[in-house]
């Protein structure tokens, strides 16, 4: 294979990762969708459904650390085929579930499990492939989670409303395994010895790390808090952001385009701060995105028509979404591509964490408060935290001594 060959095939790897996290994030948020219709079909309180989200995340972030360190050890492709064909079984038996409890465990448990093996491996997989742009391809592999308001969402809510939500979440299903098992094979490791890899191992740390040593590095500890109060803070908002514009009188299909305008948003803001950290550097626009994402969360306590959320959308989307990729970038550059899987699946598993307070946490408030005023004041509140632990963060490394003080 040529250099310009594996070049250009490093793009195909990132495509792969992109399609990996649309699928898999748009099913697991979806659930935005699913929630008043299921809600009112089968009698459930929208917290006791809105908890299968906070499962999902939960058993995401455990998984995504698993999924890293399997990957790291065994390959990717193997670990998102078998995340492909546990992402199609959640869906197809959650759509027949009879019970809260048996659709808390089949979407919120299986699809979190299997949602956690594509993003912290392919993010791993994009950067040892890509180099120069480095940030850019990681920004592509999570603008998949952009793309998903527009596609699984839309689709969700036009299967429901033609048909119901059994047949729309059977169908998506159906769809999960017929897309993701193929691109699974276009997944290949970056290959030994070329032009990427020698790059790659000419910007890796001086220090050889271990995962022990990683994890205990007060790098590793800032950055798993800030994307957990980063995902904490915005993940509440995003999940009950249909059910909060149908409160204020929006019809539900029009409400779906205000959240799919802020997925489509959060693609551009992928795309735009990936472009500006391979400029600037990762911290600086990190730290801007997450102080532009909590003043958006507060002017939602201000906004209450169609116009308005479509110009929150904008803003919010540009925010949310352009943040999520730069902590890869941050993990690759401080601890290299060794062990960036399970670094980053660990510093991932925080933020599910996070991601899984926001659906539980909106749903409560509703069902206590009937509304979502105290919602996006905490979630406020919780993303003014996250900017100040971002600008905590150190890039510089320590001297191998200390590395061997901390192995000791």
């Amino acid at each position: 294979m040529s250099k310009d060959a594996r070049f250009d095939y490093g793009w195909v790897v990132v495509g792969a990762g992109a399609l990996m996290t649309c699928v898999g994030f748009g099913t697991m948020l979806s659930l935005a969708v699913f929630l008043q219709p299921i809600s009112d079909a089968m009698g459930w309180s929208r917290a006791g459904v809105s908890a299968a989200a906070t499962l999902d995340f939960l058993c995401m972030g455990f998984a995504a650390f698993a999924w890293g360190a399997l990957s790291d050890r065994f390959g990717t492709r193997i670990v998102v085929l078998a995340g492909s064909l546990l992402l199609g079984l959640g869906l197809v038996t959650a759509s027949q579930a009879q019970s809260l409890w048996q659709f808390q465990l089949c979407f919120g448990v299986l699809i979190g499990i299997a949602a956690g093996s594509f993003y912290a491996p392919m993010m791993a997989l994009a950067s040892a492939w890509i180099d120069k742009h480095r940030s850019l391809a990681v920004a592509l592999v999570s603008a998949g989670m952009g793309v998903s308001p527009l596609t699984v969402a839309p689709s969700a809510s036009f299967l429901i409303t033609a048909y119901d939500w059994r047949f729309a979440m059977l169908v998506i299903g159906i769809a999960a395994w017929a897309l993701l098992i193929p691109a699974s094979f276009l997944v290949r490791p970056a290959p030994q010895g070329s032009s990427v890899a020698i790059a790659t191992a000419s910007h890796a740390p001086q220090a050889e790390w271990t995962v022990a040593q990683a994890l205990r590095t007060p790098q590793f500890i800032t950055l798993a808090l800030a994307h957990f109060a980063c995902c904490a803070a915005h993940s509440g908002p995003i999940f009950h952001m249909v059910s909060y514009a149908m409160v204020c009188g929006i019809a539900p299909l029009t409400a779906v385009t205000v959240y799919s305008l802020a997925g489509f948003s959060g693609l551009g803001g992928r795309l735009l701060l990936g472009v500006l950290a391979d400029r600037l550097g990762a911290k600086p626009v990190l730290v801007g995105g997450l102080l532009v994402q909590a003043l958006s969360i507060a002017t939602y306590l201000a906004v209450a028509q169609l116009g308005q959320f479509y110009a929150l959308s904008v803003v919010f989307g540009l925010a949310y979404g352009g943040v999520m990729p730069l902590y890869a970038v941050l993990v690759r550059e401080f601890f290299g591509a060794r062990i960036m899987g399970t670094v980053f699946g660990a510093v991932s598993a925080f933020a599910s964490l996070g991601m899984a307070l926001g659906p539980w946490a909106g749903g409560y408030v509703f069902d206590t408060f009937h509304g979502y005023t105290w919602l996006h004041a905490g979630s406020f509140a919780i993303g003014l935290a996250a900017v100040a632990v971002a600008l905590s963060f150190s890039t510089k490394r320590q001297p191998s001594l200390d590395l061997d003080r901390a192995a000791a």
